[in-house]
């Protein structure tokens, strides 16, 4: 795919959606952070459904270390892997307390410090907090960018680098976005909606859906 291609499928996406954001809902970095956390082989709805009740009680790392581990559990326990998700952000609590004062890092190296907190997470905290142009690749994204060729890769980090070196600087802040949208309602990975999408005439996948 060659670069005139790749802006025009990003300009698209803006001018239909000038002001893409995640679907987790959150108010605050720690909040988005937890949500992240959360949300590993979970649905958005679900986790929101969970947090919507948490952080009414508790939105700050000191307010969940008072609530308990226990507590935490009781209000997450209708999300996938809740025990394992629960000591994870209840550790990842304590070390921001400890070492941030309370406060969600921007950076990525004390991001990935955080029990829970993987390349993929810091990543969207990065990105949808903070504001940088960061990437970060899941399987919508994985599978979206390799069927249309916007940047292939054999696993994610490659994907990534891909993304970084493709897609246009002006476009960045927002394309994982974008992708992520995509990839979730209508690059779908059994039967593709390309009868739907924006970008048919320009995505290099050969058996188009139409």
């Amino acid at each position: 795919m060659n670069k005139d291609k790749r802006y025009e499928i990003f300009r698209r996406w803006r001018e239909a959606n000038p002001h893409p954001t995640t679907e987790l809902n959150f108010s605050s970095p720690f909040e988005l952070l937890v949500a992240v956390t959360l949300s590993a082989q979970s649905t958005d709805k679900g986790v929101n459904k969970a947090t919507d009740v948490l952080f009414k009680v508790a939105n700050t790392p000191q307010a969940i270390l008072d609530l308990g581990l226990e507590g935490l559990r009781e209000h997450i326990k209708t999300i996938g892997l809740y025990n394992n998700k629960a000591k994870n952000v209840y550790a990842a609590c304590q070390m921001l307390v400890d070492l941030h004062g309370g406060e969600v890092p921007d950076d990525r190296e004390a991001l990935e410090a955080l029990p829970g907190v993987g390349r993929k997470t810091a990543n969207v905290v990065l990105n949808t907090a903070f504001g940088h142009p960061t990437m970060a690749v899941d399987t919508h994204i994985f599978r979206l960018s390799n069927r249309t060729g916007i940047a292939k890769g054999k696993n994610v980090v490659e994907v990534e680098k891909g993304l970084l070196r493709h897609i246009p600087k002006e476009f960045m802040v927002d394309a994982h976005h974008w992708l992520i949208l995509h990839g979730r309602y209508i690059c779908v990975a059994r039967k593709p909606r390309c009868g739907a999408c924006l970008i048919s005439d320009l995505c290099d996948f050969k058996e188009k859906n139409l």
